[in-house]
């Protein structure tokens, strides 16, 4: 007799003999890569954490990690940082190929300890998903989708697209604060917050959160961003696209059941 259980980022296969004493309990772990993309302020982190806990994934936030490389006192002196920096600050996106062999050294790390993994903020640019130019055939190096396809299997990567108007993403990273400790994000529109509910850390401001570096990203997420989404589908990869304005739990719902279809 066959009896097969599915929980999340496990199968466990249970295959009884013909003896009644004595059964193979077998073990297959299937690991899943998957990628949330949207515009600035469509809800990427929050899912992608909703979506950790759930799956029990590792969550990669690629924005978070680099804040954290870009704003080392330690790394005051190191001229590509501070490049970097100045970047990010102006709403520009940094380096692909400098973010490439991060995000390149992270899916390896996660793997190796057999975790599925979930990103935010990733890819970014057509070089960093691809390892080469938009119309450029010629490959230099392994992109992102390289990695994760060999360290994954590209039938195990979904993309997840949660779209939102221009508006709405305008007012969300304008009004959007996060908490210098967790890195939760605050909407406080119409309250103001001073301690993060959460964890109790200071509640700070982004220095790219404001209206002129919003509008600035959101023209890299359209001719930088969006052409990677073609060449996803004109590859055969899961892309489901969602309506990002929903309440979070209706949309981490919707995810789920897009999922499950895999």
């Amino acid at each position: 007799m066959l009896a097969i259980k599915i929980i999340p980022d496990r199968w466990w296969l249970l295959v009884e003999g013909v003896s009644q004493k004595e059964f193979f309990y077998c073990i297959i772990v299937v690991m899943k890569a998957v990628i949330i993309m949207g515009p600035q302020g469509s809800g990427k982190g929050t899912q992608a954490d909703l979506l950790a806990k759930k799956l029990n994934l590792f969550h990669f936030d690629s924005g978070q990690y680099l804040r954290g490389i870009l704003y080392d006192p330690e790394s005051k002196k190191d001229k590509i940082i501070q490049r970097e920096r100045k970047l990010n600050e102006a709403g520009k996106l940094n380096t692909p190929s400098w973010i490439l062999k991060i995000s390149s050294q992270v899916i390896k790390n996660t793997a190796v300890v057999k975790k599925g993994i979930v990103f935010s903020g990733s890819p970014r640019t057509f070089y960093e998903a691809f390892g080469r130019e938009e119309g450029d055939k010629t490959k230099n190096i392994q992109g992102l989708m390289d990695v994760l396809s060999k360290y994954y299997g590209k039938k195990n990567i979904s993309i997840i697209l949660l779209n939102i108007p221009r508006s709405e993403s305008i007012k969300r990273i304008s009004g959007r604060f996060i908490c210098s400790v967790c890195g939760s994000p605050l909407m406080a529109s119409k309250n103001k917050y001073t301690t993060c509910s959460f964890c109790g850390g200071k509640v700070i401001k982004r220095k790219d959160d404001n209206k002129e570096s919003v509008i600035e990203r959101l023209k890299e997420y359209e001719t930088r961003t969006k052409p990677i989404l073609k060449e996803f589908k004109k590859e055969d990869y899961h892309v489901f696209e969602i309506d990002g304005t929903p309440a979070p739990y209706k949309i981490h719902q919707t995810i789920l059941g897009k999922l499950k279809n895999v």
